[in-house]
């Protein structure tokens, strides 16, 4: 199999996180340029008609993009270790963590970089610092409910690491080019990034 990422871009670095807490060792990366348009190529297209990135490519030449969907077949063919619940309602409580933590912290997060951020403009030619400021304030918000949360549990949807924790930990990573970590001001958040650090996915580079 082979999966097309980009240098930086969260929701690839989903996917990748999601492979490193697996230990899959048999996907070839494949590095694709934004800034050069090599998503936008008509050969590209084929794979990815919306051109978007994560894409996996399986052997058969069948592509999947979404970087939850993409994560949802390795689970499938890797079940262990189990990063999507173990029965009916753990499947569905770690989906609800981690749709919240898509909707309501990665995305704000991730649209207060690419509308806030002036090295991105090429990528997003029509920032806007309204959407910058106001995404910002969704995602501070977010961070505040998280911190809270994460002092009654070690990991987002419970006892033990999932895909809401990458999920989040993506969304968290991108900020910092906005200069945002959390800090004493978050005490349970800061902690909780800490831990991912000594975790597998947690070497993968951001």
């Amino acid at each position: 199999m082979k999966l097309y990422l980009a240098p930086y871009a969260p929701n690839p670095r989903r996917v990748t996180m999601f492979i490193a807490e697996k230990g899959i060792a048999d996907i070839d990366l494949i590095q694709l340029d934004l800034q050069k348009g090599e998503h936008r190529t008509e050969e590209f297209r084929r794979k990815s008609p919306f051109a978007q990135i994560p894409t996996l490519e399986l052997d058969d030449g069948r592509c999947l993009t979404e970087s939850r969907a993409i994560c949802q077949y390795l689970e499938a063919l890797h079940p262990e270790p189990n990063l999507m619940g173990a029965d009916a309602f753990e499947r569905a409580f770690i989906e609800m963590w981690d749709r919240r933590m898509e909707l309501m912290f990665s995305v704000p997060l991730m649209l207060w970089v690419r509308h806030g951020n002036p090295v991105l403009a090429m990528l997003e030619r029509n920032q806007s610092a309204e959407v910058a400021s106001f995404n910002q304030g969704q995602a501070m918000r977010m961070a505040k409910r998280l911190n809270d949360e994460l002092a009654s549990r070690p990991w987002i949807a419970g006892d033990r690491f999932t895909i809401a924790d990458i999920t989040a930990a993506c969304g968290m990573d991108f900020a910092k080019m906005m200069q945002w970590r959390p800090g004493d001001d978050l005490p349970h958040l800061k902690a909780w990034r800490a831990r991912i650090a000594d975790r597998p996915a947690g070497k993968v580079a951001a």
